[in-house]
């Protein structure tokens, strides 16, 4: 089944070309109306969908009449002021009667796990009531130390934020290819890439910077695939200056596709179980510990004791009476909190601390540890 028609949560990157007429430097709003259709299309057959627009500083560039020299980073950073409500305004008219949503991100919002929780929480609840998030990066705040500078890399983090299935980078050509077609007319298209080897990355060529528009090229959407596969999603390169990218795909258009090392699940909780320290232990009665290992998350009413100094959002190691541990989760509850609650039901939470008694860890936050038999 073709990967576009399957996923079941997709991030889209839209790059700057594709926003901005290429001319006045204004909206191309037939552009935008035709890819609206086409996402909510997407949508009525019960996909969800997240965009990652660029855009900002090549809109905010004309209002501030900035011309098409080279900008300082101070100039980008006036520019993308200028131009995110632009760029907002015209992705709101062109997905009406969707509601749309912005979220400015930074490389330390997707770094720092406390920020990425948050956002994937924000991510999460947009989706739920409906609305379509639309992500840039934050250029007025972001340094040249601290930023992805090109979107590309930006989206595979969103997607793996997110727990998307797949990754669709619209791009000046239609995949990748051997040599830059534009250069090499007996240049191949590569339409699937199991693995990018040091041959794959060899035929990546410059960025796109005719134009002054974008920062990216294939260089960047190869990275932003191995950020992707190794996240369990699928990255799809397009070609996006077409009216429907979307359903050209879905109609069997040229494109390149990579597969996912895993499943986005599967990849999020090998993220819990390996790469977080953890910063405390909750101690689970022998029914808790049988309904984790089904797959259940844990309940406040199972837990013996709540262990450490840790915070919401923070990793935790969740053992049995013995001291055996079952698994590593991120607790929903603070420390000071996890142990008010201990052994309570979530009615007796609701009236002790004055909100809905959730699990203390959701099993979607829980990595089990292997089994010892």
């Amino acid at each position: 089944m073709n990967a576009l028609a399957s996923a079941r949560l997709i991030v889209v990157k839209v790059g700057s070309a594709l926003v901005a007429e290429e001319h006045t430097g204004e909206v191309d709003r037939p552009w935008l109306a035709a890819f609206a259709k086409d996402a909510r299309r997407l949508m009525a057959r019960g996909q969800r969908l997240i965009l990652v627009s660029s855009g900002a500083v090549a809109l905010g560039r004309r209002r501030l009449d900035l011309g098409d020299r080279t900008l300082t980073l101070t100039e980008k950073q006036a520019a993308a002021a200028a131009g995110q409500s632009l760029l907002m305004a015209a992705w709101q008219e062109a997905m009406a009667p969707v509601p749309v949503a912005q979220l400015l991100i930074t490389a330390h919002d997707t770094e720092a796990r406390r920020r990425f929780l948050n956002a994937r929480a924000t991510l999460g609840a947009l989706m739920e009531l409906g609305a379509v998030p639309i992500v840039n990066e934050n250029d007025t705040v972001a340094t040249e130390e601290l930023r992805y500078g090109d979107n590309d890399r930006l989206a595979a983090r969103v997607a793996q934020m997110a727990g998307a299935d797949l990754l669709v980078l619209l791009s000046d050509v239609d995949g990748l290819y051997t040599a830059d077609p534009r250069r090499f007319p007996d240049a191949r298209r590569v339409d699937r890439v199991d693995t990018i080897t040091a041959e794959i990355e060899a035929m990546a060529g410059g960025a796109n910077l005719a134009r002054r528009v974008g920062s990216g090229g294939m260089v960047t959407k190869l990275a932003a695939a191995r950020i992707a596969a190794a996240a369990g999603c699928a990255t799809l390169i397009a070609l996006g200056r077409r009216e429907a990218p979307l359903s050209a795909v879905e109609d069997g258009a040229g494109s390149t596709i990579f597969p996912p090392h895993s499943t986005p699940a599967a990849a999020y909780k090998a993220w819990i179980a390996g790469s977080l320290a953890p910063h405390g232990v909750l101690v689970v009665d022998d029914g808790a510990a049988k309904a984790i290992r089904s797959g259940k998350s844990l309940l406040a009413a199972g837990v013996e004791s709540a262990q450490g100094r840790f915070g919401k959002g923070d990793a935790v190691v969740v053992q049995d009476a013995s001291g055996c541990e079952i698994g590593r989760g991120l607790a929903r509850y603070d420390a000071a909190d996890a142990r008010r609650i201990v052994g309570l039901r979530s009615e007796a939470i609701e009236v002790l601390l004055g909100e809905a008694g959730g699990p203390l860890i959701h099993a979607d936050d829980l990595a089990l540890a292997p089994s010892r038999e």
